[in-house]
């Protein structure tokens, strides 16, 4: 069907205009942090919001002030585990994942990449998309806890921000293994 009438046009028009402030209204109230995706609990609500978004916009069976409602539920939670996060390292745990670097040196972390599901393919690929030419040129490869790579050059990979804070090839050596072996 291309057109079913007018009335259902100008429902979207004023519904989505209307859901549009309410969201933009709660975002603004809850902060910046809402929307961030630091991490995969972040990723999920922002997708649920705009999942919600588009059942308001479209589904005549939803109501505004429903869609409100769902709305205010998924912010409000995230504020809620966030904040919960920040205080409380049990809650941080539960609902966040650690940085995990895949490579050090230039040289590929087996444990890692095997515990994480990432291919040295996957790996390559990641070094290239930084406009690196080789993995030895290579830093260090991030595994973010949002689930995004980051890539820094040799010489740019030692630094406070690292995760662990220690040398990350210490995690396959220790047990016996050399970092980067067989793929």
């Amino acid at each position: 069907m291309w057109f079913d009438g007018w009335q259902g046009i100008a429902r979207v028009v004023v519904i989505g205009l209307s859901a549009y402030a309410a969201l933009i209204a709660l975002l603004r109230i809850s902060g910046k942090r809402t929307l961030s995706k630091l991490n995969a609990f972040d990723l999920v609500v922002t997708v649920a919001l705009g999942s919600t978004f588009a059942t308001v916009l479209l589904s005549k069976e939803v109501a505004l002030a429903e869609g409100i409602a769902a709305f205010a539920v998924l912010i409000f939670g995230q504020y809620a585990v966030a904040r919960l996060s920040a205080r409380y390292g049990a809650v941080r745990r539960a609902v966040k994942s650690e940085p995990r670097v895949l490579l050090y040196r230039g040289r590929l972390l087996n444990d890692a990449m095997r515990q994480e599901r990432v291919t040295a393919d996957e790996i390559e690929s990641v070094v290239r998309g930084a406009g690196l030419g080789a993995l030895e040129q290579a830093g260090v490869v991030v595994l973010e806890t949002d689930g995004s790579f980051h890539v820094l050059p040799r010489g740019q990979a030692d630094g406070s921000a690292m995760p662990g804070g220690g040398d990350p090839a210490q995690d396959d050596t220790a047990r016996g293994r050399q970092p980067g072996g067989s793929r």
